[in-house]
This record gives structure tokens, sequence and C-alpha cells, in this order.
């Protein structure tokens, strides 16, 4: 490490290069292009992935969004950190490796497996989702009976909103809406991501088979390589926040790249990895943009580690620890400089942004192209745009 430490304005400008990138065209291509560029979203609700395109590919459309989720494209399943991520299928495969070695003793102990593999588990509910899709009753259903056969018996937990999530929070599901459309937050069915790719001929369904097959070591590189790649230049703690991972299996995965990553020191006296090739020349504004709830701007960092683009008081204002609730942040001035939220139902929304006290406000021609995006890609009617005073709380649910 030869070169100067980065500070945080360099940080932020290389990662605006990274998130906000720019792709041409607005089709199912493009949407696949980006989510190559910018990563897996952090989706666990589900209109998040609509917001997050709005942000990165303005004037992309609701309905290009949904034909991508309908062709397989985008796949939407419960991954890192437990948690659901949308993603191109390739990235879901690194994903799903990830989450199996991040959730392997959370569900071990959740169930009380006692000497059972907990990989068999996780075979033969992608084994009973092959056939159809499958409803969170009928998954939780056959858990129950899974166990009950293997000589385990199904803990009070089972019954339990944690339990019921065991039988559909595994990697190697994907979901799609039972009803409604993409954006909602609806009932859904699950499906291994194997046979839904099969249903719909995806082209690459052979190529994304090997790399399930790949070997641990090289599943685990590619995964690091793909948070490096997204949201670089990062920490060790960085990448095993997002990732799930614990430090150990970060720092083997960083040694074994060698000369395929750098190292740089930074903010915090800490030590910050990067690819060594294709790294986007840095900007420092790409405009105004209304983000999604739990954009990686924020999730893609150590909650410690978000200093680049807000401060821990503003961090606090967005992130409601007690009920997990996040306000969409609004970007503005090449920093995370307040909230937003959509008031109203159906079609016909009236949008509210909130600057921070200390952040400089949007203008209302500021605005303009970002509501113009979300109401594309929300095929929302947005009826008004208010900028509000700052001391006002309006509330923590967008």
């Amino acid at each position: 490490m030869t070169a100067r430490p980065y500070t945080l304005d360099q940080l932020r400008r290389l990662t605006l290069a990274r998130q906000l990138p720019r792709v041409r065209g607005r089709g199912v291509d493009a949407v696949v292009e980006t989510f190559r560029a910018v990563g897996p979203m952090q989706t666990q609700t589900a209109r998040s992935t609509f917001l997050g395109l709005a942000a990165r590919l303005p004037g992309v459309t609701h309905a290009t969004i949904s034909e991508a989720f309908e062709r397989h494209a985008l796949v939407r399943g419960s991954t890192l950190r437990g948690t659901v991520h949308t993603a191109t299928p390739e990235q879901h495969v690194w994903l799903d490796r990830t989450t199996r070695v991040g959730q392997r003793a959370h569900w071990t102990r959740v169930l009380e497996l006692d000497g059972v593999p907990v990989e068999d588990v996780w075979t033969g509910i992608e084994a009973f989702a092959t056939p159809s899709w499958r409803t969170v009753d009928e998954l939780a259903e056959h858990l129950r009976g899974w166990l009950l056969e293997h000589g385990v018996q199904p803990t009070d937990r089972l019954g339990q909103p944690l339990g019921r999530y065991l039988a559909f929070g595994h990697g190697g599901l994907v979901r799609r809406p039972l009803s409604g459309g993409w954006e909602g937050q609806g009932k859904a069915a699950y499906r291994s991501v194997a046979a839904a790719l099969d249903d719909v001929g995806h082209p690459d369904a052979a190529r994304l088979a090997a790399l399930r097959a790949s070997s641990h070591e090289d599943a685990m590189d590619a995964v690091v390589l793909l948070h490096l790649r997204s949201h670089g230049p990062a920490t060790r703690h960085d990448v095993a926040w997002w990732s799930g991972l614990g430090l150990r299996e970060v720092d083997a995965a960083l040694a074994r790249l060698g000369e395929r990553v750098t190292a740089r020191g930074g903010p915090d006296d800490l030590t910050y990895w990067d690819v060594a090739d294709g790294v986007p020349r840095p900007v420092r504004d790409v405009g105004t943009r209304l983000l999604a709830e739990f954009d990686a701007l924020m999730c893609g960092y150590d909650p410690k580690g978000r200093g680049r683009f807000l401060t821990p008081e503003q961090h606090a204002t967005l992130w409601n620890q007690k009920n997990g609730l996040v306000r969409p942040p609004l970007l503005h001035a090449g920093r995370i400089a307040g909230w937003w939220q959509a008031e109203g139902s159906g079609r016909r929304r009236r949008l509210v942004v909130t600057p921070f006290p200390d952040a400089p406000a949007p203008t209302e021609a500021d605005l303009a192209p970002a509501v113009e995006a979300v109401a594309a890609a929300m095929a929302w009617e947005v009826t008004e745009v208010e900028v509000a005073d700052p001391t006002r709380d309006v509330g923590a649910r967008p």
C-alpha cells in the first residue's frame, strides 16, 4: 500500500461512478447490464427493484422491469443475511452459495437438527419446489414432514414466523407473485431456481448449473469480487457485512485473489480493497435521485462504514433500528441529503421530499427528472411534489 490513503470524498466519488453508471438503452438488456454493473439489490420491499432501477436507469418503464422478471432475466430470492435480494441469475448463484455458508449455523440451531446435515434439508426443499411453484403453506408443510421422516422432531418455532420463513427462505429458491404486479407485497410462490430457468428456456441454464457446482473457494472468490466491482473500494468489514460471511472467509478470498485486487489505506486507518482493473472514473455528482429503501449506497457497507454518503446522525434518522424500517433516501449534490415518501394509493401519488436540516434542499427543477423516472418505473401519476420542512416528522414508512 504505497498510494496515498483514500479520503471520504474519493470513496464517495468512486462509489457514485459504480452505483450510478451510464447505460445505453432502456430495454430488458439495459436492465440486465445495469444489474451487472451495480450488483444485486436488497429488495425485501418488492417495489425497491423498480425504484432502484428508476434511480440508475432513468426512463425505464414499469412494463420493461416486469418483463425482465417474467423472463427471469432478473430473479428474486432470500439470500444474503437471510434478506430478499433481486439479482441476475448468475449473481443469484453466487448469493445462494454465499448464503449456504453464512446461514448454515443459523438453520442448524433453529431447526435443532442434531446430526442431520442442513444441506440435506436444503436439497429436500429444492426437490419439493422443482415440479411446480409452491406456496408458503405448502413449503412449511413439506419442511415439517421432511424433518419427521428424517427423525427430527419439529420444534415449536416452526409454527412461528421465523420457522415458517425457513420453509421458503432458502437461497436455492426464487419467488414470483401469485397475483398483482412484481412491485407488490402480496403472497408469493416459490420454485427451485434451476426449474424456474428451465421453464423459460433461459439461454444460460447449463452454464449456471456448472457455476452452482463450482468449488467453495471459487464461489467465495466470485462473491468478494462481485462486491468490490459493485461497491468498492471497500473494507473487509464491508464485504463481510454485505455478504453475511465471517471475516475469516473474506480474508481467505482476498488472499487467494492476489493481484486481481488492490489494497490502499483510508479513513479510520482501515484498508480499502478494490479490483485491480475495470475501475470506472470517479464522478462528483450524478444529479438528484430518489432512491429505494435499503439502497446500496447505505446497505453495501458495514453500518460503521457508511460515512461516505451520510453522517451517523443522518443514518439514524433514515434507519429505525426498533422496527427495521428505512426511509427511502434522497440523493442530492453527491450525498444522501434526506428522504422521500409517496402518499396515496393506487396509481395516483403525491411525493413528499424532506431534506436533512443540515443538507442542501433540492429545487423543483432538481427533482423533476427524478420524479419523472420514478413515475415511469412505478407506473404512477404523480399529482404533486412537496419539499417539506426538514423539522417536520413525516413518519418512517413511505
